[in-house]
């Protein structure tokens, strides 16, 4: 497969897209540290304000998420930065074929090509059960 890869993304291409990518990784990095710091000091701030304990943990638990969004943007980055050294980047990690430099371009990190991520999306809608 890396023998393909060289076809379609020059190592110009792959330092672009690896510019992008350790730029989303200072940006994310940086957001981390300040959610998490936010979070302490509202789960501090609330117990000093109020006394009602589930709305702090309510707080500390959504903050606590977007953290975890993150951390999860970040280890999609490192994963993307692996493939590029790998010489896989680029290539879908599902049917093999090449990944749309528009769908790089938009998102560095992706692992499927278009459709797959379709089917990907799809299944898992239909695995979740109906919504309410």
């Amino acid at each position: 497969m890396a023998r393909q890869q060289s076809s379609h993304l020059n190592s110009k291409k792959l330092a672009h897209y690896k510019r992008l990518l350790l730029a989303d990784l200072r940006r994310f990095s940086d957001h981390i540290d300040q959610d998490q710091a936010a979070a302490l000091d509202a789960a501090d701030e609330d117990a000093k304000e109020s006394a009602d304990l589930a709305a702090r943990d309510v707080i500390q638990d959504v903050l606590l998420q977007l953290s975890d969004q993150e951390s999860q943007m970040v280890a999609d980055i490192d994963q993307a930065l692996r493939r590029i050294s790998e010489g896989s980047y680029g290539i879908c990690r599902r049917c093999g074929h090449m990944i749309d430099e528009r769908r790089l371009e938009a998102m560095p990190t992706a692992r499927y090509d278009a459709q797959c991520q379709a089917i990907i999306e799809d299944g898992k809608g239909r695995a979740a059960g109906p919504s309410l």
